[in-house]
């Protein structure tokens, strides 16, 4: 294990290519895929890191050689990084879903399930999300509706615009169409089982769909609130995320949570700095300030939106 301390880092994003994705990433990206890209992982364990001493290495390398300083208080408890950050770029409809809670997962034989949430980064006039069943709906008109391709007429359609944040809890039934692009804060879990996907031909998973499939969940948009110094978009069992808008000049000193923190520059510039120097951010790329930090000045000479995700201690 690096005794040195381990300063705050950029990660440069993995790119996942996706049946439903676009090959124009602008303004975000400056990549030119030979593909459509449908996501962008900020957090994945295949990131490189971008900066510092590690620069070069895999994110999950660094993780598993630097845990107590990178996840904390949480070191205990993951072998891995906590929460994976994402850019979803939907260019046609993504395929109806659902996510298994922690409970069915470890049933399977897989570590944990899939909580998320999406923060919107840009929607087009009347964007709009499917985001759970209409009421009435049971896993027989489920499958009869996959079979006759109605299932669209059963998901309830909740209208998105710049600045939502919208929960999604394991269980809810859910689909992303075109119009938006989406920052996603997740446990960090590929688990995914498909109800229907328009008639693509990839495998579908509707026995294991419908049994993680809860018909009332805690799904929706959050009501956002002023907090000292950042505003709270969510603060749920696996993740809280905020918004820090800096002001041109100005520099918030923020406080170590116990627990890595997550940074995302999603308008104008900001840097963080402590005591081992600058950090310049970059737009849609992932700042990782390990636990270790105690503080840092998260500041902008010209004004800028950097979003934070942060896992609570379990």
């Amino acid at each position: 294990m690096t005794s040195a301390p381990l300063a705050p880092f950029l990660l440069e994003p993995w790119f996942s290519p996706r049946p439903w994705g676009t090959l124009d990433l602008s303004p975000w990206y400056a990549h030119k895929p030979a593909e459509p890209i449908g996501e962008a992982w900020l957090t994945g364990d295949a990131c490189t890191v971008a900066t510092g001493p590690s620069a070069g290495k895999r994110f999950g390398e660094v993780v598993a050689e630097n845990r107590e300083q990178v996840l904390g208080g949480l070191a205990s408890s993951f072998a891995d990084y906590p929460l994976l950050l994402k850019i979803l770029f939907p260019h046609e409809k993504l395929s109806v879903q659902v996510h298994p809670d922690d409970l069915l997962a470890q049933a399977s034989g897989q570590l944990r399930g899939k909580t998320e949430c999406w923060y919107v980064l840009s929607a087009e006039p009347g964007a709009s999300v499917a985001l759970g069943l209409k009421p009435g709906t049971d896993g027989e008109r489920i499958r009869a509706a996959v079979a006759d391709h109605t299932m669209e007429d059963l998901m309830v359609q909740l209208p998105v615009s710049v600045g939502d944040m919208v929960f999604v809890d394991a269980g809810t039934v859910h689909a992303i169409g075109p119009g938006v692009i989406l920052l996603e804060t997740q446990q960090t879990s590929d688990i995914t089982y498909r109800l229907y996907d328009y008639g693509r031909p990839r495998e579908l998973h509707v026995d294991k769909a419908i049994e993680a499939t809860r018909y009332q969940t805690s799904a929706g948009k959050t009501a956002a609130r002023p907090g000292p110094q950042s505003t709270v978009l969510i603060d749920q069992k696996y993740f809280a995320v905020d918004r820090f808008a800096l002001a041109g000049g100005v520099a918030e000193e923020v406080k170590g949570t116990g627990t890595p923190q997550t940074l995302v520059l999603v308008e104008g510039e900001a840097s963080v700095t402590t005591s081992s120097g600058l950090l310049p951010l970059k737009l849609g790329q992932a700042a990782v300030v390990p636990a270790r930090v105690p503080a840092f000045q998260l500041g902008s000479q010209n004004g800028g939106t950097v979003i934070r995700s942060v896992p609570p201690l379990l």
